[in-house]
């Protein structure tokens, strides 16, 4: 830590990042430093993580009024929506990006922010590296882009180690009809936030910034229904399939990475 030398801190993180030191290491590696800011915190209710709340509010409200977020699209596939100020006329002069940011939340967007809760106390190096986590990865998970770290490529990259490495349990799928990628697309889609337990899930995200890459995401999938194959064998419903799938309380994330990761 004392280094500051974020390639030592990414193989640091391969084998799991203690607690204690997930806040400091994640800071390092992703480069995001508390400066100087006006932030404006307010309160109120979230449907979701009771817990967080207060503190989830008050991320996603200055997310949705941080301008620098706009650097996102400079090499994205998608572009900011425009509006037209109240009472004025459309002519450019009268257009702003709206929200501020450039990206309108979605049902569960919070859930990218949701983990960061339990490795800062302070809200604003929490929002700081988030901001950095989404700016690096996040958005890629929900545009369409042909970019190999984006969702289209993920699920694809999911299907083909399907077919390589569990071939029985492909076709099992196709013989009943059940397009694999939507057994685990809601996993890729928020990076497995809400699905593993916090801890597992921290795990998970210590190994993204590690290989600084999200086919991470996949591959932990892949090993999910290797460890369920049994289970899945003998179902043949998209609805059965999801209620063996649906508790991941048992799984270890770091070591059913790494034994992917041996695979030949």
């Amino acid at each position: 830590i004392l280094s500051n030398h974020a390639p030592l801190a990414q193989e640091f993180l391969k084998r799991g990042c203690p607690r204690c030191l997930r806040g400091k290491i994640w800071s390092q590696v992703l480069g995001s430093q508390i400066r100087q800011a006006d932030v404006q915190l307010t309160a109120s209710n979230d449907d979701q993580y009771f817990v967080f709340e207060d503190i989830l509010y008050q991320v996603m409200l200055c997310f949705s009024r941080d301008t620098e977020i706009l650097s996102v699209f400079n090499h994205s596939a998608s572009n900011p929506v425009h509006a037209i100020l109240k009472n004025k006329s459309a002519i450019v002069e009268n257009t702003v990006i709206f929200p501020p940011s450039g990206i309108i939340p979605f049902h569960g967007f919070t859930m990218y922010a949701m983990p960061f809760c339990y490795m800062y106390e302070n809200p604003i190096a929490l929002y700081y590296t988030f901001r950095a986590f989404y700016l690096r990865y996040w958005f890629r998970l929900h545009e369409v882009s042909s970019h190999e770290q984006g969702i289209l490529s993920l699920c694809l990259l999911f299907e083909r180690l399907l077919q390589r490495y569990e071939p029985e349990l492909w076709f099992h799928f196709k013989q009943v009809n059940i397009q694999p990628v939507r057994v685990v697309f809601k996993w890729l889609m928020r990076g497995f936030s809400g699905h593993l337990p916090p801890e597992q899930l921290l795990y998970l995200w210590d190994m993204i910034l590690a290989y600084d890459s999200l086919e991470v995401l996949p591959i932990l999938a892949l090993a999910i229904l290797s460890f369920r194959r049994d289970n899945l064998l003998q179902v043949e419903t998209l609805q059965n399939v999801e209620s063996v799938l649906a508790d991941l309380s048992s799984v270890a994330v770091i070591s059913l990475i790494q034994s992917a990761l041996l695979r030949e």
